[in-house]
């Protein structure tokens, strides 16, 4: 890690694929530049995590689209795309911490994970007791 520079976890709720996008936007980035990254995924943001594309079963961007034609607006105007974003944070060791009540809160019992990502399913201890002082926390 570059001196000086600090960790990022970022709290992703909201299942908006917009919010979702420019999370993994934002955790990339980080990654990119030596900072380690954690993703705690909760509530409506958890799909993103199934396999399958599960991002399609995002709430729809802010505009209204359908996660599905706003990938693919993206992807025709050259912006990395959520399946890029995904596979860049996996690759960058980014951690990926899905939420136990999260997932009983969907209904969802036994998730089937997308390939690819070590994602571990764990509480809000478990975020709070891993982010060292003086990482940044942010809420999406």
């Amino acid at each position: 890690m570059p001196e000086g520079s600090q960790g990022l976890a970022i709290v992703i709720h909201a299942g908006g694929y917009d919010r979702v996008h420019y999370a993994l936007v934002l955790a990339s980035g980080a990654a990119a530049t030596g900072r380690p990254v954690t993703l705690f995924f909760t509530g409506r943001a958890l799909p993103a995590l199934m396999d399958g594309q599960g991002w399609r079963q995002l709430d729809p961007a802010d505009d209204g689209t359908p996660a599905a034609e706003r990938e693919a607006v993206l992807e025709a105007r050259r912006v990395a795309t959520m399946e890029e974003l995904l596979e860049a944070c996996g690759e960058l060791d980014v951690r990926f911490l899905a939420c136990e009540m999260g997932w009983r809160a969907l209904g969802v019992e036994k998730p089937v994970l997308r390939p690819g990502l070590a994602v571990e399913t764990a509480g809000v201890v478990t975020l709070l007791g891993g982010v060292p002082p003086g990482h940044h926390l942010v809420f999406v």
